[in-house]
Formats: C-alpha cells, sequence, structure tokens
C-alpha cells in the first residue's frame, strides 16, 4: 500500500490506489471517480485493461493514450496519476505489482454492487491485505456508462455532456471511420 516518498527522505510513506476498467471510451463519470480517489491516495495507478471480451470500441493503446492525455489536467490540485495497461492478469495480482493497497471502484447502481461485491468477495480471499473502497457516482453522472455512450455516437447524437472534449472528438471521428466502412 505504501511506497516511499520522492522527497528522499524515505520516513514519509504515500498511499498507492489502483483504479482498473476497460475505460472505452473514459467517460466524465470516470473523471470524477479519479478526481475523488485522488483525495484519498497519494498515487493512483488507472489500470487500462484490455476489455476484449466487451469487444472495445478503442485499442488498449488507444485507451491508455486516452487516459494519458486526461491526467495531466486531473493532477494540477495534487498527487500523481500513472496509466499502466492491465492485461491478463488477477486484479489483485496486478495491486500488488503496482504497489496498490487499495483498489478503487466506482458505482452507480445497485447492479453495479451486485457485480462488484463479488468480485470484492474473491478479491478478499486470494488478497486479504488489499482493500477494495467504493465510490458513489456522483448523481450528475449516474446515466453515464460507456457503453450508452457509444450508441449515442453511433447513432450520430451529442456526447459532450459525457466526454471530455478531447475524448468526444476521438470517439465522433471513430464513429464516423466505421460508419464509413460499414
Amino acid at each position: 500500500m505504501s511506497a516511499k516518498s520522492k522527497d528522499g527522505g524515505g520516513a514519509q510513506k504515500h498511499r498507492i490506489g489502483l483504479y482498473p476498467g476497460t475505460f472505452d471510451p473514459p467517460t466524465l463519470g470516470h473523471i470524477d471517480i479519479v478526481k475523488r480517489a485522488l483525495k484519498l491516495v497519494d498515487h493512483l495507478v488507472i489500470g487500462v485493461g484490455t476489455g476484449t471480451d466487451k469487444n472495445p470500441l478503442f485499442s488498449y493503446e488507444e485507451r491508455v493514450a486516452m487516459w494519458s492525455h486526461e491526467s495531466e489536467e486531473l493532477t494540477r490540485d495534487g498527487g500523481t496519476i500513472e496509466v499502466q495497461p492491465f492485461g491478463n492478469s488477477l486484479q489483485v495480482d496486478f495491486a500488488r505489482k503496482v504497489g496498490a493497497g487499495v483498489v478503487v471502484r466506482g458505482l452507480r447502481a445497485m447492479t453495479d454492487f451486485e457485480y462488484e461485491f463479488q468480485i470484492v468477495g474473491m478479491n478478499q480471499r486470494l488478497a486479504p491485505d488489499i482493500e477494495t473502497v467504493f465510490l458513489m457516482a456522483d448523481p450528475r453522472y449516474l446515466s453515464i456508462a460507456s457503453k450508452l455512450v457509444k450508441e449515442v455516437a453511433m447513432l450520430g447524437g451529442n456526447v459532450t455532456p459525457f466526454l471530455t472534449p478531447h475524448v468526444a472528438e476521438l470517439l465522433v471521428q471513430r464513429c464516423a471511420e466505421k460508419k464509413r466502412k460499414a
């Protein structure tokens, strides 16, 4: 959960958290969870999963690049963010690899809780030393889901209320490319 601080003193420790997900694409809801997680940890690792079971619109590398772009703005108020690809391994093994003692998860609805509750139960059995922290979605972002945002974009709707300008532009471009190929 902790690592030596960057001040060189070695005595001070800092808390490391892991925020794993597919993030296809990262939404304002994801951004909100990152901002709030940075109030709880000193260093947050955003673990971008392959998401191959979800048939992602953006490649693994593109999603890592999106988060890397967004991270610059998110750390202006303190804390540090590191974006890492999170391949085919257990979440708790990846958490240990990056030195995280806390896994941060966002919840929008009871259906999210039921799914996450099962994962936490397994993770606690596999790694009782790693805690999971749930952050409830800000009410402004309760309805935002990457899957729905992609659907809105594919149908020509306005996605700017759900994404940062950078990610919205990338999504609109990708959807236009897919339409041309279809």
